[in-house]
This record gives C-alpha cells, structure tokens and sequence, in this order.
C-alpha cells in the first residue's frame, strides 16, 4: 500500500508494531517535496505516534474486521461493555481504546468496532450522533437578533454549546469531531 492511501481507520505495521491512524494532514510546504503527516495509535496501548511520510512510501498495511456493534453501558471508569449486531456476543472495551468516545455514545447507539485477529483494536464513530441535552441555563426571550450560544451538559457527559432556544431534554445532532452542536432533533 502506498502512503498516499492512508486515512483514518486504516491499520499498518510499522516497526514490528500495530498501529490504527488516528489523523492524517497532506501538506505541501513552500519549499521541498509534500508530505503524509500520520498521527498513530499503537494497539498494543503504547501511546501515539507521529510519523512522516512521503507520498510515495510503501507502509505495511493490515487487515482489519469492522463490525457494527451497539453500545450498551458504561462501566463507571472509562470503559464501555458493547454488543455485536450479528452474533449478539458482549464486549468490554478499556478507556485506552475507547478514549472519548462514551462523550458522544447514548445508551443503545451504534458505532463500528475494528478487530485484529479477534482482539478489539479501534472504535469508529459516525460523522454526527444525538445526545439529550441534560442541563442548560433558561432560554432569553427574544434574544434571535445574535447568534449567541449557551454552555449545555448532555446526559453523556458532553459539555457543548447550543442556541438559546434548546431546553432541557431535547434531542441534538453533535459532530463527532469536535463536539459542536449541529442541529436539533425532531421527535418522532
């Protein structure tokens, strides 16, 4: 595999090492040939790695099984228990490997889980999820003329901020990138 395929979720051994990319940035500078910058995270729970690469470098690519699985909850130290869509089979997935992910996981919400040889290596979440904002400060009557935000607590754990017409109890679309509101979801 070339450098220049790489992206998110993509696993590669690097060193003797397995390595799932968390962040890749292109760039080309004004002066000298471009580059891959690759921010990675080790499997083995090592830590992140930068590496640099140039776009015609051959990496070791690896094979992951990505699988639909539904969160079911949180075990009260970072950790999640998770249940696969297919075979209905449970695991439990350390904070090392969920990171923040559980700021944006309700209950019962989906996500993928990437497998190496059977062992759980990364979690993918989709580009937007809906979280229930749990605490935010009374809304300004008449405050529309300015697009002004409010901190607001989810039932998650993410604080985020959403315009002043969003109550308690409403259902929010946020990215998962950054946490930042999107858009108010409409009950059904």
């Amino acid at each position: 595999m070339k450098a220049n395929e790489l992206k998110p979720g993509v696993a590669l051994n690097l060193n003797g090492k397995l390595y799932v990319i968390a962040n890749i940035a292109h760039t080309k500078p004004g002066k000298g040939p471009a580059y891959i910058q690759a921010k990675m995270r080790a499997v083995d729970g090592s830590g992140m790695k930068e590496q640099r690469f140039q776009g015609s470098d051959t990496v070791d690519g690896a094979t992951l099984d990505k699988r639909e699985m539904e969160f079911l909850y949180d075990d009260g130290s970072g950790g999640g228990t998770f249940m696969d869509l297919e075979d209905f089979d449970q695991v439990e997935l350390g904070k090392d490997l969920l990171d923040d992910t559980l700021l944006y996981m309700a209950p019962n919400s989906t996500c993928t889980v990437m497998f190496h040889e059977s062992k759980p290596v990364a979690v993918e979440l989709p580009s937007s999820m809906i979280v229930t904002v749990a605490e935010t400060a009374p809304g300004i009557k008449g405050a529309t003329a300015t697009n002004q935000l409010k901190e607001a607590m989810c039932d998650t754990g993410l604080q985020t901020r959403v315009p002043p017409f969003i109550a308690n109890g409403e259902k929010i679309r946020v990215s998962t990138d950054d946490g930042s509101y999107m858009a108010r979801v409409k009950e059904d």
